[in-house]
Protein backbone atom coordinates (compact mmCIF):
# COMPACT_ATOMS: atom_id res chain seq x y z
CA UNK A 1 0.00 0.00 0.00
CA UNK A 2 3.25 2.45 0.37
CA UNK A 3 3.47 1.99 -3.46
CA UNK A 4 -0.18 2.10 -4.26
CA UNK A 5 -1.54 5.30 -3.20
CA UNK A 6 1.83 7.30 -4.69
CA UNK A 7 0.85 5.57 -8.05
CA UNK A 8 -2.49 6.42 -7.41
CA UNK A 9 -2.37 10.11 -6.78
CA UNK A 10 0.26 10.64 -9.90
CA UNK A 11 -1.82 8.91 -12.42
CA UNK A 12 -4.96 10.73 -11.15
CA UNK A 13 -3.55 14.32 -11.21
CA UNK A 14 -1.42 13.41 -14.72
CA UNK A 15 -5.01 11.73 -15.98
CA UNK A 16 -6.71 15.16 -14.45
CA UNK A 17 -5.56 17.59 -17.27
CA UNK A 18 -7.67 18.45 -19.89
CA UNK A 19 -6.86 17.17 -23.25
CA UNK A 20 -8.41 15.65 -26.09
CA UNK A 21 -8.87 12.31 -24.95
CA UNK A 22 -10.77 13.32 -21.50
CA UNK A 23 -12.67 16.48 -23.61
CA UNK A 24 -13.95 13.45 -25.92
CA UNK A 25 -14.94 11.90 -22.99
CA UNK A 26 -16.99 14.46 -20.93
CA UNK A 27 -18.81 15.02 -24.39
CA UNK A 28 -19.37 11.92 -24.96
CA UNK A 29 -20.69 11.68 -21.03
CA UNK A 30 -22.82 15.04 -21.39
CA UNK A 31 -24.53 13.41 -24.64
CA UNK A 32 -25.00 9.88 -22.56
CA UNK A 33 -23.64 7.98 -25.90
CA UNK A 34 -21.70 4.99 -25.57
CA UNK A 35 -20.69 5.83 -22.08
CA UNK A 36 -19.04 2.73 -20.84
CA UNK A 37 -17.33 1.27 -24.46
CA UNK A 38 -15.52 4.78 -24.05
CA UNK A 39 -15.00 4.72 -20.35
CA UNK A 40 -13.56 1.14 -21.08
CA UNK A 41 -11.87 1.58 -23.88
CA UNK A 42 -9.68 4.55 -21.75
CA UNK A 43 -8.96 2.53 -19.13
CA UNK A 44 -7.85 -0.82 -20.68
CA UNK A 45 -5.40 1.74 -22.76
CA UNK A 46 -3.98 3.36 -19.64
CA UNK A 47 -3.64 -0.23 -18.14
CA UNK A 48 -1.48 -1.39 -21.35
CA UNK A 49 0.27 1.61 -20.93
CA UNK A 50 1.01 1.90 -17.50
CA UNK A 51 1.91 -1.67 -16.97
CA UNK A 52 4.93 -1.62 -20.36
CA UNK A 53 6.10 1.51 -18.08
CA UNK A 54 6.60 0.11 -15.36
CA UNK A 55 7.97 -3.55 -16.58
CA UNK A 56 10.10 -1.81 -18.81
CA UNK A 57 11.52 0.97 -16.66
CA UNK A 58 11.81 -1.39 -13.92
CA UNK A 59 13.77 -3.75 -15.89
CA UNK A 60 16.11 -1.09 -17.47
CA UNK A 61 16.76 0.43 -13.86
CA UNK A 62 17.81 -3.09 -12.57
CA UNK A 63 20.07 -3.42 -15.81
CA UNK A 64 21.92 0.43 -16.39
CA UNK A 65 22.62 1.51 -12.72
CA UNK A 66 22.82 5.31 -14.08
CA UNK A 67 19.61 5.01 -16.02
CA UNK A 68 16.98 5.44 -13.17
CA UNK A 69 18.51 8.77 -12.11
CA UNK A 70 18.39 10.01 -15.59
CA UNK A 71 15.06 9.19 -15.62
CA UNK A 72 14.44 10.56 -12.25
CA UNK A 73 15.92 13.85 -13.15
CA UNK A 74 14.24 14.06 -16.34
CA UNK A 75 10.97 13.43 -14.84
CA UNK A 76 11.19 16.26 -12.73
CA UNK A 77 12.01 18.15 -15.05
CA UNK A 78 8.95 17.06 -17.41
CA UNK A 79 6.87 17.96 -14.14
CA UNK A 80 8.57 21.50 -13.70
CA UNK A 81 7.25 22.30 -17.49
CA UNK A 82 3.68 20.36 -17.68
CA UNK A 83 3.08 22.50 -14.17
CA UNK A 84 4.69 25.34 -15.12
CA UNK A 85 1.89 25.29 -18.42
CA UNK A 86 -0.93 24.15 -15.98
CA UNK A 87 0.07 27.67 -13.62
CA UNK A 88 0.31 29.61 -16.92
CA UNK A 89 -3.30 28.49 -18.03
CA UNK A 90 -4.95 29.21 -14.47
CA UNK A 91 -3.30 32.69 -14.31
CA UNK A 92 -4.60 33.65 -18.21
CA UNK A 93 -8.16 31.82 -17.59
CA UNK A 94 -9.92 30.71 -20.52
CA UNK A 95 -12.91 29.28 -21.62
CA UNK A 96 -15.38 26.43 -19.99
CA UNK A 97 -16.06 23.24 -21.88
CA UNK A 98 -18.56 23.65 -24.86
CA UNK A 99 -20.10 20.49 -26.56
CA UNK A 100 -21.98 20.70 -30.12
CA UNK A 101 -25.50 19.71 -30.03
CA UNK A 102 -25.75 16.74 -32.79
CA UNK A 103 -26.99 13.09 -33.25
CA UNK A 104 -23.38 11.39 -32.16
CA UNK A 105 -21.85 8.80 -33.53
CA UNK A 106 -22.15 5.10 -34.06
CA UNK A 107 -20.42 2.74 -31.58
CA UNK A 108 -17.29 1.70 -34.59
CA UNK A 109 -16.84 5.38 -35.28
CA UNK A 110 -16.70 6.55 -31.81
CA UNK A 111 -13.83 3.80 -30.57
CA UNK A 112 -12.23 4.62 -33.96
CA UNK A 113 -12.18 8.37 -32.95
CA UNK A 114 -11.11 7.44 -29.37
CA UNK A 115 -8.36 5.20 -29.62
CA UNK A 116 -6.89 7.75 -32.14
CA UNK A 117 -6.85 10.55 -29.62
CA UNK A 118 -5.35 8.04 -27.14
CA UNK A 119 -2.60 6.01 -29.21
CA UNK A 120 -1.86 8.72 -31.79
CA UNK A 121 -0.96 10.96 -28.62
CA UNK A 122 2.98 11.60 -27.75
CA UNK A 123 1.77 13.14 -24.54
CA UNK A 124 0.33 9.67 -23.75
CA UNK A 125 3.08 8.13 -23.78
CA UNK A 126 5.47 10.79 -22.33
CA UNK A 127 2.83 10.42 -19.14
CA UNK A 128 2.03 6.58 -18.92
CA UNK A 129 5.09 4.97 -20.04
CA UNK A 130 8.11 7.37 -19.68
CA UNK A 131 6.65 9.46 -16.82
CA UNK A 132 5.21 6.88 -14.68
CA UNK A 133 7.59 3.87 -15.07
CA UNK A 134 10.59 5.69 -14.12
CA UNK A 135 8.21 6.87 -11.33
CA UNK A 136 7.31 3.25 -10.20
CA UNK A 137 11.26 2.68 -10.98
CA UNK A 138 12.26 4.38 -7.46
CA UNK A 139 9.67 1.67 -5.71
CA UNK A 140 10.44 -1.41 -4.31
CA UNK A 141 6.71 -2.47 -5.18
CA UNK A 142 6.82 -1.70 -8.59
CA UNK A 143 3.72 -3.40 -9.06
CA UNK A 144 1.73 -1.89 -6.42
CA UNK A 145 2.55 1.55 -7.38
CA UNK A 146 1.57 0.92 -11.14
CA UNK A 147 -1.52 -0.83 -9.80
CA UNK A 148 -2.58 2.43 -8.18
CA UNK A 149 -2.06 4.16 -11.14
CA UNK A 150 -4.23 1.55 -13.07
CA UNK A 151 -6.95 2.10 -10.30
CA UNK A 152 -6.29 5.86 -10.50
CA UNK A 153 -6.88 5.90 -14.68
CA UNK A 154 -9.80 3.14 -13.77
CA UNK A 155 -11.52 5.68 -11.07
CA UNK A 156 -11.41 9.18 -13.24
CA UNK A 157 -13.16 7.79 -16.38
CA UNK A 158 -15.43 6.17 -14.51
CA UNK A 159 -16.26 9.08 -12.68
CA UNK A 160 -16.03 12.09 -16.04
CA UNK A 161 -18.10 9.38 -17.98
CA UNK A 162 -20.95 8.99 -15.74
CA UNK A 163 -20.38 12.13 -13.96
CA UNK A 164 -20.50 14.89 -16.56
CA UNK A 165 -23.44 15.28 -16.22
CA UNK A 166 -23.42 16.61 -12.86
CA UNK A 167 -20.48 18.71 -13.65
CA UNK A 168 -21.86 20.30 -16.99
CA UNK A 169 -23.02 23.70 -15.05
CA UNK A 170 -19.10 23.49 -13.30
CA UNK A 171 -17.33 22.79 -16.15
CA UNK A 172 -19.19 26.07 -18.58
CA UNK A 173 -17.40 28.13 -15.97
CA UNK A 174 -14.08 29.21 -16.84
CA UNK A 175 -12.75 29.84 -13.23
CA UNK A 176 -13.45 26.08 -12.44
CA UNK A 177 -10.91 25.52 -15.55
CA UNK A 178 -8.84 27.88 -13.75
CA UNK A 179 -9.27 26.09 -10.11
CA UNK A 180 -8.40 23.13 -12.08
CA UNK A 181 -5.23 23.77 -14.08
CA UNK A 182 -3.92 25.17 -10.42
CA UNK A 183 -4.26 22.35 -8.97
CA UNK A 184 -2.49 20.09 -11.32
CA UNK A 185 0.37 22.57 -11.79
CA UNK A 186 1.22 22.47 -8.11
CA UNK A 187 0.54 18.86 -7.73
CA UNK A 188 3.23 18.32 -10.57
CA UNK A 189 5.66 20.88 -8.77
CA UNK A 190 5.26 19.05 -5.50
CA UNK A 191 5.85 15.30 -7.21
CA UNK A 192 8.84 16.89 -8.98
CA UNK A 193 10.43 18.68 -5.67
CA UNK A 194 10.04 14.64 -4.27
CA UNK A 195 11.71 12.82 -6.81
CA UNK A 196 14.63 15.79 -6.94
CA UNK A 197 15.23 15.07 -2.83
CA UNK A 198 14.84 11.18 -3.32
Amino acid sequence: MTAFFPGFALSFSLILAIGAQNAFVLRQGLRREHVLAVVLTCALSDAVLIAAGVAGMGRLAQALPWFSPLMRFGGAAFLICYGALNLRTAWRGGSGLTTEPGAGYALPRTLATLLALTWLNPHVYLDTVVLVGSIAAQYDDRIGFGAGAVTASLTFFVALGYGARLLAPLLARPGAWQALDAGIGLTMWAIAAKLILM
